[in-house]
């Protein structure tokens, strides 16, 4: 079948009808016949499968080991722990009959696997030379929602999950923020995109768990979107499954858990930050194809020859440089076909060949993100490539930074509070008291959730009293509609 782009929305004008054109026209992904999941194609799964090798060699030099469990658990096991039951219970998947037959318990269909591992974890860890014990997943889960989006909220979606055990509490808080570490360097230095890190509320944070470590997408319309996550689970879960060590005295002992999960919803946040009217923007280090080698069509046969050659010759320089390199021959379409086409994908730089450049021993580059066009010479091509993408790469971040602190704004009152999400989407850092009860009518009058307590501003004290009810504040918390 032959590709036709049609005519992307506005992404200035109307953002979300943008993203939904842009993930089926950049050939991302696809609508599929289950409710609510997607098919992902090979332009989106290849970004996957790069974010899966940076993330995994960082989980590897911790000493994270990969394992895989079942896709199916008993429900005997979900109700072992009573508030992580009731916060997936909404979004359980279901088996009640296989094989022609009702079985004789529920499984549920993965929604996450805390239960199914640490039921595993109380027969390997008997010892405090057992610990710590650190395992991550990559698989799929399943959690049914209601209002589905590709990438941003579907049914069934991949992710990474980890899950270590530790002797000591301190080591679990250690770790969690070690995780949240990792993914704000994936954000930052591959998908170029600056996040909020910090706390969520206790409304907020996931079921089960003691502390919860969130890392905050700003989307240029002033949504949220929550990028990762990560749990200090406390001793909640091992004593829920009877987890226990004996200590270097033989005693016995309750250890100390924690979670942490990075999954394809973080593409759709990509997509949303990096992107023009022309299309989607992959920053260099994330995407499967940094150079694009376009070849012109050459004035006959022979010419056309000669330059296909050379395009190739440069297109090897490239690799052997490390450089993810790609070549279009297909000459069959217009220029501006391909061009249009490429941008569309957005690949980061490409290179434009044709007999003119043949002659000159050159080669035209022009940047996916400010479409800045060089003439470089070919001997200059290895050595200034990579200084390109790294402009593009810095460029991106920078944008995102801006973007982010210019859709951060404060609010001291109520007033300002309602007016700035009456006028615009954006992120609102504002004093709050920390009560659920004021949380809820925050959120029942604006929309707005609490999205993270920043890191830095754990320890500071807020002298102002709380944005909603006026009592005593204790810090300044960001809040923001989400996606």
């Amino acid at each position: 079948m032959v590709f036709k782009k049609r005519s992307l929305a506005s992404k200035s004008d109307n953002i979300s009808d943008w993203y939904n054109d842009v993930v089926v026209q950049a050939r991302l992904a696809d609508y599929s016949d289950v409710r609510g999941c997607m098919i992902i194609r090979p332009n989106g799964y290849a970004i996957w499968e790069r974010t899966q090798a940076v993330l995994d060699a960082m989980f590897k030099k911790d000493g994270v080991q990969n394992a895989y469990f079942p896709l199916f658990i008993p429900y005997s096991l979900l109700k072992i722990e009573k508030e992580h039951l009731k916060g997936f219970s909404p979004e359980l998947a279901m088996v009640e009959y296989a094989g022609g037959e009702k079985l004789a318990e529920p499984y549920a269909v993965r929604p996450t696997s805390e239960t199914i591992m640490y039921k595993t974890f109380a027969d390997w860890i008997k010892s405090y030379r057992d610990l710590p014990l650190k395992i991550n997943q990559w698989c799929n889960v399943v959690r049914w929602e209601k209002r589905t989006r590709p990438f941003l909220r579907t049914t069934e979606f991949l992710w990474q999950e980890g899950h270590t055990v530790h002797r000591k509490e301190d080591e679990a808080v250690e770790m969690a923020m070690r995780a949240l570490a990792w993914y704000k360097t994936l954000y930052e230095e591959y998908y170029a995109i600056s996040t909020y890190t910090g706390i969520k509320s206790e409304s907020e944070k996931f079921a089960g768990a003691k502390t919860t470590y969130s890392a905050e997408i700003v989307i240029p319309d002033g949504k949220a979107l929550q990028g990762a996550t990560a749990h200090n689970l406390a001793d909640n879960f091992s004593r829920a499954f009877n987890i226990e060590f004996l200590d270097e005295e033989g005693e016995k002992s309750h250890p100390f858990q924690t979670s942490w999960g990075f999954s394809t919803r973080a593409i759709g946040g990509l997509i949303l930050t990096h992107g023009d009217d022309a299309g989607i923007i992959l920053p260099p280090n994330i995407a499967a194809t940094q150079v694009v080698v376009v070849v012109i069509k050459g004035k006959d046969e022979t010419q056309e020859e000669l330059v296909l050659k050379y395009a190739r010759e440069i297109r090897e320089d490239l690799e052997n440089q490390g450089i993810r390199a790609l070549i279009d021959e297909n000459t069959k379409h217009s220029l501006g076909y391909r061009i249009n086409e490429w941008e569309l994908y957005g690949i980061p730089l490409r290179l434009e060949i044709g007999s003119k450049e043949f002659e000159a021993k050159s080669a035209v580059s022009v940047r996916r993100d400010t479409f800045e066009r060089r003439t470089l010479a070919k001997n200059d091509v290895v050595s200034e490539i990579p200084k390109i993408l790294k402009a593009i790469q810095q460029n991106l971040l920078e944008k995102s930074e801006a973007t982010k602190n210019r859709l951060t704004i404060e609010a001291t009152t109520f007033a300002e509070f309602q007016d700035i999400l009456t006028t615009k989407h954006a992120f609102i850092r504002a004093p709050w008291c920390e009560k659920a009860e004021c949380e809820k009518q925050i959120k029942s009058k604006t929309k707005a959730t609490t999205r993270v307590l920043e890191l830095e501003n754990i320890e500071k004290r807020s002298p102002a009293p709380c944005v909603h009810c006026g009592e005593k504040a204790q810090r300044k918390w960001l809040f923001a509609q989400s996606y």
